[in-house]
């Protein structure tokens, strides 16, 4: 232990405004690092996200303070999902204020973070590092970490996107309006279609895992619900575009961007998918491109896209290849057993 350094666990929901203010502040340096040309997040986002935390999601978090206790140097959580499935693993993120690197806090951290899924008989960690920031990937490497899912943030920058190319999936997608029909949920999803819309949601594990040792995720209306308050909280604006197939009135397919006022020039592009009875039809390249025509409408001072992909997803490449998208930043999963993690701190 770093003894010159004061450690506080941090009551997440009922922090005082200095914890709040320092927690986000040196989230922002670090972030800075990572996005130095995007805007920092507002103190309130992060106050409200936090206070706002789904009953289903145990965010245990540790806070280290220099010398004298003014300013947040490092923080290291772990997040113990209360949920039916991968009740083996635990995620966690480090964070430590470039100054203070190389000192063993992170690695005192990662051993309040180990006790902690340790005691909550978890047996697997799992955490992400990217390219900004190498001394990540040296830390994971250092533990013996394995590489379970290797990826990249994908950007399209709107000055570079062909209008042109758009128009004509719009186009090619109404050949498909005598079988199928797209709709549109700005903000929260319908109240009465929720059972529905979590089984369309489903469509996230046909993702690649690559060597990721977890299982499929089946979230419930009740996760739904408190996820989207979450998300509201946060000033997330989500809009979902869907497609549905006319004579059976399934969901055939959807895809998910969030805008955020805070950062009006940034659109993230969450997932895209389409049930595998449904696919060669052109119903992904007809829900993106309603998508960035709806989006770029409504808030034309968007410059970038951005989205998450992993290397071995293909069919999804394809397509934001096609649409322009470049890479922007690395995005690794590694995973790690808690005994190995145990075995490396002692």
């Amino acid at each position: 232990m770093n003894s010159q350094y004061k450690t506080d666990l941090l009551d997440l929901k009922n922090a005082s405004d200095k914890e709040y203010f320092a927690l986000n502040k040196i989230i922002n340096a670090v972030r800075y690092e990572r996005q130095p040309d995007d805007p920092p997040i507002p103190l309130e986002e992060t106050t409200n996200q936090l206070k706002n935390l789904p009953s289903f999601v145990d965010l245990k978090m540790w806070c280290i303070w220099n010398k004298d206790h003014s300013e947040m140097i490092a923080q290291g959580n772990v997040g113990l999902m209360r949920t039916e499935e991968n009740k083996h693993l635990a995620q966690f993120d480090i964070i430590v204020h470039a100054d203070y690197r190389r000192q063993g806090i992170g690695k005192q951290l990662l051993g309040l973070i180990a006790e902690a899924a340790k005691a909550d008989n978890r047996r697997l960690l799992l955490t992400d590092t990217n390219d900004r920031i190498p001394a990540g990937e040296a830390f994971m490497q250092r533990l013996g970490a394995q590489r379970g899912l290797e990826g990249h943030v994908n950007q399209l920058r709107i000055s570079d996107l062909d209008h042109n190319l758009i128009q004509d999936w719009l186009e090619q997608g109404q050949k498909n309006v005598s079988e199928f029909e797209l709709g549109v949920w700005d903000g929260i999803y319908p109240q009465e279609q929720l059972q529905e819309i979590v089984a369309l949601l489903d469509l996230t594990n046909q993702q690649p895992f690559g060597d990721l040792e977890v299982e499929e995720m089946h979230i419930t209306p009740e996760q739904l619900v408190e996820m989207q308050k979450m998300d509201a909280a946060r000033g997330n604006q989500r809009c979902t575009v869907y497609v549905i197939e006319k004579t059976s009135g399934k969901f055939a397919g959807y895809t998910e961007t969030v805008w955020n006022a805070n950062r009006p020039e940034i659109l993230r592009q969450d997932m895209t998918g389409v049930f595998p009875q449904y696919r060669g039809k052109g119903l992904g390249r007809w829900l993106k491109a309603a998508m960035l025509d709806r989006q770029l409408k409504l808030h034309p001072e968007i410059k970038f896209v951005r989205t998450t992909n992993a290397d071995t997803n293909a069919a999804m490449l394809r397509i934001n290849n096609e649409l322009g998208f470049k890479p922007y930043m690395t995005s690794i999963l590694w995973q790690m057993e808690i005994g190995q993690v145990l075995e490396y701190l002692n």
